[in-house]
């Protein structure tokens, strides 16, 4: 589709108004929803339909692709836009959900360069050049459940924030060489704590499977700044701070904002 022809059509397409019926999905099944001011949700309100209009979504193993699910998984996937120049996760073509989580074939290289191939169970998974992979459960569970640092959907789609410069190396696109700097210094005394910190058993903020590698430290990072702002402020502010400035976004003084609301600050 011709440039022109597709912004006509993104144009169109936000200048009619939201089916009201997805705002009972967001509400129940995306709690960051709950923390969000009325411009937030403006914001997100668009985003979350540009992608659930540009995105070719398929329902695997039987599911049956339905509105709900596009709304709740895009609904989340849309709060690491919300205070970021993007492209509307240009780099996802597809979207591909499971009814439970399933099972991919997964190499390894053993003692003389020997491959032999397992099969491994998987809840999400994102491709450099291909699809976003979620479990429908995995997402809802972790769009309803704030507070424990699992998100499912903000994983891999921080992935694919990670794959825009064409690496999956932890480090994304950065605005100028002090972000950069400063993001290699953080990243790299951080990442190196949680994997000392797994290797001797000791427990973290952070989930340990972030001491994978960096890309790995990268995704499940954003998932603790989106679902434990307030812990990951307190534990590491610095990791917080450059989180806060990459997304331009600050969570933790969003739900503060919320507790509040509610008598729970």
């Amino acid at each position: 589709m011709p440039f022109t022809l597709f912004q006509n059509r993104r144009k169109k397409l936000l200048a009619e108004p939201m089916p009201a019926e997805w705002i009972p999905y967001l509400q129940r099944n995306v709690w960051h929803y709950h923390t969000l001011g009325e411009g937030e949700r403006a914001s997100l309100h668009d985003v979350l339909r540009v992608i659930i209009d540009e995105k070719n979504w398929e329902g695997c193993k039987g599911l049956v692709m339905t509105p709900e699910i596009q709304v709740t998984i895009a609904g989340q996937a849309a709060m690491l836009l919300l205070g970021t120049p993007h492209d509307y996760f240009a780099n996802v073509e597809a979207i591909l959900v499971y009814p439970y989580d399933y099972v991919a074939m997964e190499q390894t290289v053993g003692p003389g360069r020997v491959v032999s191939e397992a099969p491994s169970y998987r809840l999400g998974e994102a491709w450099s050049q291909g699809p976003v992979i979620v479990s429908w459960p995995e997402a809802l569970t972790g769009g309803r459940i704030g507070g424990d640092g699992r998100n499912v959907v903000l994983h891999e789609f921080a992935h694919k924030l990670d794959y825009r410069d064409g690496r999956a190396d932890g480090v994304p696109k950065l605005s100028g060489r002090e972000a950069q700097e400063r993001w290699s210094e953080v990243m790299s005394a951080e990442f190196q704590f949680l994997v000392n910190a797994a290797h001797d058993g000791v427990p973290t903020l952070l989930n340990q499977y972030g001491a994978t590698n960096p890309a790995e430290f990268f995704a499940v990072a954003t998932e603790c700044f989106f679902e434990q702002p307030r812990e990951m402020r307190h534990f590491h502010p610095q990791l917080y701070k450059i989180f806060q400035d990459f997304y331009g976004q600050d969570p933790a003084v969003r739900v503060e904002a919320m507790l509040r609301t509610h008598g729970q600050l």
